[in-house]
């Protein structure tokens, strides 16, 4: 009869094939083992190191050695628990939509700063997960949200997760950028579009998450461009538009919110000291 493999024994075996796959698999191999296993056990990850010895029964470990091929291959780790953090939110992920990233946090940040105490109407542009959509409302029970996406199964997800988080508190619409918006002012206009041009070598990295949120196509700028220009006909008056882009492309979006008539344009920098958003008042 074959012994029961121990959490230990299984650690062990995650990490070493994961640092093996280190060239492609961004992040600590020891943490997105530990997460894994605990996904599968259904166990919070403090509890394999205080029960080591705990056996795992095959169906377990088969489960285990399955998520841990996916995540060596360079699949997301959000995408193999279904589940991703932001904001201190737990939001359900997919390959429908992007992963929500920390960096994104910063664009929340700005809303929050830039909005105001009272009622306001805040629209999120490409909305996927809903992560910018539901931390703002959570934030300012007030706000009225409005938030979009050209994706029917981005939108799904979405709304899975207000149900879960805030239930009638955001109006989902179908569009692209502005066109489910037709006729209507906000107060503030958030976005985090896709900005990586469709041949540049970093999207082989993200190659299991959706294109459509990513790449605009070859010029990297499109999206952000389509934004910054449209944004005047539905801004109330004193709006903020306010934008995340790539590491390198601050100083463009600038560059198109003043020719755009645009005042107090200014970026801000994310955690790793890229410019990362960048906003601006009609």
């Amino acid at each position: 009869m074959t012994r029961p493999v121990t959490v230990d024994a299984l650690l062990g075996e995650g990490v070493r094939q994961l640092s093996a796959a280190a060239a492609r698999t961004p992040g600590s191999a020891r943490l997105d083992a530990a997460v894994l296993l605990a996904h599968v056990l259904g166990v919070a990850k403090a509890r394999l190191s205080s029960h080591p010895e705990r056996p795992v029964d095959a169906e377990g470990a088969a489960r285990y050695r399955h998520l841990l091929a996916r995540r060596a291959a360079g699949e997301p780790l959000a995408y193999l628990t279904g589940s991703r953090e932001f904001w201190s939110l737990p939001l359900a992920v997919t390959p429908d939509v992007l992963v929500p990233r920390p960096e994104t946090e910063l664009l929340v940040e700005r809303a929050l700063a830039l909005g105001p105490a009272g009622a306001a109407r805040v629209a999120d542009l490409g909305t996927g997960s809903g992560a910018i959509a539901l931390a703002v409302a959570r934030e300012r029970p007030q706000w009225q949200v409005v938030a979009t996406d050209v994706s029917a199964r981005s939108l799904e997800v979405a709304r899975g997760n207000a149900a879960a988080l805030a239930p009638a508190r955001i109006e989902w619409r179908l569009g692209s950028w502005y066109e489910a918006l037709a006729g209507e002012r906000f107060d503030l206009l958030l976005s985090n579009p896709p900005y990586v041009a469709a041949d540049d070598p970093a999207l082989s990295a993200l190659r299991h998450e959706p294109p459509l949120a990513l790449t605009p196509g070859l010029d990297a700028f499109a999206a952000l461009r389509t934004l910054v220009r449209g944004a005047a006909a539905h801004l109330a008056s004193a709006g903020w538009l306010v934008l995340e882009h790539g590491a390198t492309q601050g100083a463009q979006t600038r560059e198109e919110l003043v020719l755009a008539g645009f005042r107090h344009v200014r970026s801000h920098r994310d955690l790793a000291g890229h410019e990362r958003t960048t906003e601006g008042q009609r």
